[in-house]
């Protein structure tokens, strides 16, 4: 398991990603009246599967913000077996790995 680092950074979040080819998603059908959706990193590599939309960076900060979400993600690699470890997170609360 690789070591993986906890942040709320948008500078941080969006470096990482692209140096990756990662971009912001959402869950298709998640929003509601309310609610924007679900929100995701697609990893090169990973298979979120159809229902998952590309988002802009500015759309996709705004809901995270909103949330109150970190982004948890492998520190020093650029293995693509290592998407698995990608996750959003409560900001409060997850601390494996850290």
């Amino acid at each position: 398991m690789p070591t993986t680092k906890k942040t709320t950074d948008h500078s941080e979040i969006r470096s990482w990603a692209e140096s990756r080819g990662a971009q912001p998603a959402l869950v298709k059908d998640s929003a509601s009246h309310y609610d924007p959706g679900v929100l995701r990193i697609r990893v090169p590599g990973s298979d979120l599967g159809p229902r998952v939309e590309d988002l802009s960076w500015d759309v996709f900060f705004q809901k995270f913000d909103e949330e109150r979400l970190a982004l948890v993600y492998p520190e020093n690699t650029h293995d693509s077996a290592d998407h698995a470890y990608v996750k959003l997170v409560r900001r409060e609360g997850y601390h494996r790995g850290m």
